[in-house]
């Protein structure tokens, strides 16, 4: 069985508009659908017990940030038993019909993929089907840690013409990283590399918990039969210093921590030169919020790296994935190749 989790806080009025689809949408054979509720004050447990008799609530006492809510919900559907799989699914993502199949299908006859992730298309007011910024038909690392994905590079986001769709009977291609918006992976394996990051609480942590999922000997898909709809921002929009600051420090602590050490330090040295000059722009483009975010995202950097300085991986996965011989950076600000088709790896 798959159990698929919601996790809420203070979102009642996403759970009113995209709760409905996830329950119609799910198969209720193969799946359960669970939310859990990140200490929310506002009305979300009252709207799921009136209106969505057949979810599961799991009710957690403080809000755990996406990472801590998710470890605590997982642990609680571990101690059900019978859920091999599990969904960390947004509450602000719209599931068609058809979504869940095969995500599990393919999971249940790959034992050596250890999790994937649909398409991620954006909800949108109209018919048109565009990428979604967070996982987009799949996501990987640059040379110099960059995420990026097939169908968006830094700002730009691709409308999908099934340019990355798998071909008949190709194998869907292996990814860095897959989306924490609708991510499936073995719930053993969740639980044995330690599961989502608590001290990032938020940003980057499913990008952490993918590199351990490859370090420990399993692989990653996009499986493009599956696609889903992603409201995105729901949490922190783009441009919130809260964001900014969020994802700088943990892309930080993320190579600090996955890398062996000596190359860690060397490439450390490179992105401090990197973030300075976005430090730099966001000070020219008068974006002060984004600015101060930057600099104490390096303090806390500088504070948090200690926690990691135990056993170090013995490979560097930044030197053999594919896509990471790449320097996005360079590729897409100075030589203007915007689309991932576009890259020369």
């Amino acid at each position: 069985m798959v159990a698929v989790i919601i996790l809420n806080w203070n979102g009642s009025t996403l759970l009113r508009e995209y709760l409905p689809s996830v329950v119609r949408n799910t198969p209720s054979d193969i799946a359960r659908i669970f939310v859990a509720d990140n200490g929310s004050t506002d009305d979300s447990l009252q709207l799921l017990r009136h209106d969505f008799h057949t979810v599961e609530v799991i009710e957690l006492n403080d809000n755990y940030g996406y990472a801590g809510g998710y470890n605590r919900a997982i642990d609680a559907v571990a101690e059900m038993g019978g859920y091999d799989y599990v969904v960390l699914l947004n509450s602000d993502v719209l599931t068609p019909d058809g979504w869940l199949q095969p995500l599990y299908s393919y999971m249940r006859s790959h034992s050596e993929v250890g999790a994937v992730q649909p398409k991620m298309l954006q909800d949108r007011d109209d018919d048109l089907q565009e990428f979604e910024y967070a996982g987009a038909a799949g996501g990987f690392l640059d040379c110099h840690g960059f995420p990026y994905c097939r169908g968006r590079l830094f700002g730009t986001v691709e409308m999908d013409s099934g340019q990355y769709d798998d071909k008949d009977n190709s194998e869907p291609l292996s990814v860095f990283w897959a989306s924490g918006a609708c991510l499936m992976v073995r719930t053993e394996l969740y639980r044995r590399v330690g599961g989502l990051d608590e001290r990032f609480f938020a940003h980057m942590e499913e990008i952490d918990l993918c590199w351990r999922i490859h370090l420990a000997g399993s692989d990653i898909k996009t499986i493009t039969a599956a696609a889903v709809y992603h409201l995105g921002g729901g949490s922190l929009p783009q441009g919130n210093p809260r964001k900014t600051y969020l994802n700088f420090r943990n892309n930080l602590l993320m190579l600090h921590k996955n890398l062996p050490a000596h190359d860690a330090k060397r490439l450390l040295v490179v992105r401090r030169l990197y973030d300075t000059l976005a430090f730099f722009q966001a000070v020219a483009t008068l974006r002060w919020g984004d600015a101060r975010a930057i600099l104490r995202a390096h303090r806390d950097f500088r504070t948090m790296r200690e926690q990691y300085d135990g056993d170090k991986p013995t490979v560097n996965l930044l030197t053999s994935f594919h896509g990471a011989q790449a320097n996005v950076v360079i590729q897409y600000y100075l030589l203007l190749r915007r689309r991932y088709s576009s890259l020369r790896f």
